[in-house]
């Protein structure tokens, strides 16, 4: 079976051919490219109505008309005036041959092209480009979202520093070059890691600041933004894989094309002890090859689309496909290792188990992270390590379990504390048992009503203890990231970012597990109108 992609979601026309054994028969990708900096979405629209008849005349020359079976292109997301026009390439193709059509995922199109040239089996996806930063992994039928950006995608945030800054679009590839010109002076930016998110707008102002205001260079200010950007996607990158205990990595999408962040990534890899991979760069950016093969699987595998619902999506997330083509046999269970010497091995940190004064302990130990600068590195370890020893402190006089502190080590960037005789909430939960979800929403609540914002709330970051009357005992961990803040947005994202870890890892028995959090978090008084701002924040636009 051969089916011709057309891609055409932002600036880029592609157009694909691919056979259902995976050979990519033709692939040809021609790029909008603005007489002014940025995209004007009606313009690319333009590009793609004069583009597409082209390439698909050029694609019909290799591979005959009579020999296609089926049509496919991108139906989101991305921007609506070139989806609409690839769109109707696609029903105007589908009518004129004769043959079925489908509407498929952008995103998802990544990773899948992704898999077939890189060999990949079940890796935990960074997918990066202009409008979409999202770490994706396989999970129970669909494509689960363990972490994003909460605001702009990387790309945009290199695009529109450039143009702020009178660097040449995209962006990307001038920041880039002009960090290789850098003396290495690393400029202190905002660093912004919520959990498994991340933003990147306080990044990008201040590095437009720092040219305009404080008057650095342009090299020093690109080095900088580009190590600190880089830092954050690749630490959240490292968290979700600690969460999912994935065995690969692999990055996609336009900026994979840098090789600095394929530099991090690789080195952050070999650290975990597992494998990292990248497609060649024409399937790294949008291609049309990446369109047909997602086509090709969903569609041997059962899914069929009348012409009539061939309607685009702009907002169409890669957790909304239902994955038809990922059984239990081809569904890989391998997972990273963690060393033995070790009782856990988390994205920032080592864990052993040990005797202080006799009684039961544990070192953690957070360790040197070479894929980012050394000065970076060290100055994120020791403030989390401090920060993480004073927060654990200060929530006991609210009566909320954590751990005992012992001892402080910030030169070796270790906190000796009491051992938990217990299980990761992930684990308890995941064996059906859900009693502690109340008492994890109690304990945010306190939290919040004390102006504490966790800021990596995940069910891996609760320990659940059992105690001799039969009843559990929650603990709450791992406060690197926490911060003082009596603002609603602030509580609000907290509880966002534990409800994605949960959508993406609990999804099966999401609405009771959040039912009960909820049902727990109603001990701080403002509980509602954080609830509403959620709601808020969730329908901020992004082109994710």
């Amino acid at each position: 079976m051969i089916c011709i992609g057309l891609e055409g979601t932002a600036e880029k026309t592609g157009v694909g051919v691919v056979d259902s054994g995976g050979t990519v028969l033709f692939n040809k990708t021609i790029i909008y490219k603005p007489p002014v900096q940025g995209i004007n979405p009606r313009e690319a629209a333009d590009h793609h109505a004069e583009t597409f008849p082209k390439l698909i005349e050029e694609a019909l020359k290799v591979i005959p008309k009579e020999k296609i079976d089926l049509i496919a292109f991108s139906q989101g997301p991305g921007l609506g005036p070139s989806l609409r026009v690839s769109a109707t390439a696609g029903r105007a193709l589908a009518l004129s041959l004769k043959k079925p059509i489908i509407g498929v995922n952008h995103c998802v199109g990544h990773v899948e092209i992704g898999k077939l040239t890189t060999g990949a089996k079940d890796p935990l996806t960074l997918y990066v480009s202009g409008g979409n930063t999202q770490v994706l992994g396989y999970a129970g039928g669909r494509y689960r979202v363990f972490g994003e950006t909460l605001d702009i995608a990387i790309g945009n945030c290199l695009d529109q520093f450039a143009r702020n800054c009178g660097l040449p679009h995209p962006g990307g590839v001038f920041v880039e070059q002009k960090a290789k010109e850098s003396s290495k002076k690393l400029i202190k930016l905002p660093y912004s890691v919520k959990g498994m998110d991340i933003t990147f707008s306080g990044l990008l102002t201040s590095s437009i600041k720092a040219i305009k205001d404080k008057h650095e260079k342009i090299e020093d200010v690109c080095y900088s933004l580009q190590e600190t950007a880089f830092s954050m996607i690749t630490e959240i990158t490292e968290r979700a894989l600690a969460h999912t205990n994935k065995p690969e990595v692999m990055l996609v999408g336009g900026v994979a094309a840098n090789n600095r962040l394929r530099e991090m990534l690789s080195i952050m890899c070999g650290e975990q002890n597992v494998e990292f991979h990248v497609p060649e760069p024409q399937f790294c950016g949008d291609n049309g090859a990446m369109i047909a093969w997602l086509g090709l699987l969903q569609y041997i595998n059962g899914k069929r689309m009348d012409i009539m619902d061939t309607k685009i999506n702009p907002v169409y997330r890669s957790d909304m496909v239902e994955v038809n083509w990922i059984n239990g046999k081809n569904n890989y269970e391998l997972k990273r290792e963690i060393p033995t010497h070790l009782i856990g091995k988390g994205a920032e940190a080592d864990i052993k188990k040990i005797k202080y004064l006799d009684w039961d302990s544990i070192t953690k130990e957070r360790v040197v992270k070479n894929y980012r600068v050394k000065e970076l590195d060290k100055l994120i370890r020791t403030e989390r390590t401090i920060k993480e020893s004073r927060f654990l402190n200060i929530i006991k006089d609210f009566f909320i379990s954590a751990p005992f502190v012992y001892d402080i080590d910030k030169k070796n960037t270790t906190i000796t504390m009491s051992y938990i005789s217990g299980k990761m909430a992930k684990e308890i939960i995941d064996g059906g048992d859900l009693s502690c979800c109340n008492k994890i929403g109690k304990i945010i609540g306190e939290l919040h009503k004390n102006n504490i914002i966790h800021n990596d709330l995940t069910t891996s970051n609760f320990m659940v203890e059992k105690e001799k009357k039969g009843n559990n005992k929650v603990y709450i961990i791992d406060f690197g990231l926490g911060t003082y803040s009596n603002l609603i947005e602030n509580k609000a994202v907290d509880l966002i970012v534990l409800k994605k870890s949960i959508l993406s890892t609990h999804f099966d028995k999401f609405e009771e597990i959040w039912d009960k959090i909820i049902d727990g978090y109603k001990i701080y008084p403002e509980w509602e109108k954080v609830l509403k701002h959620m709601e808020d924040v969730e329908k901020r636009a992004r082109y994710v």
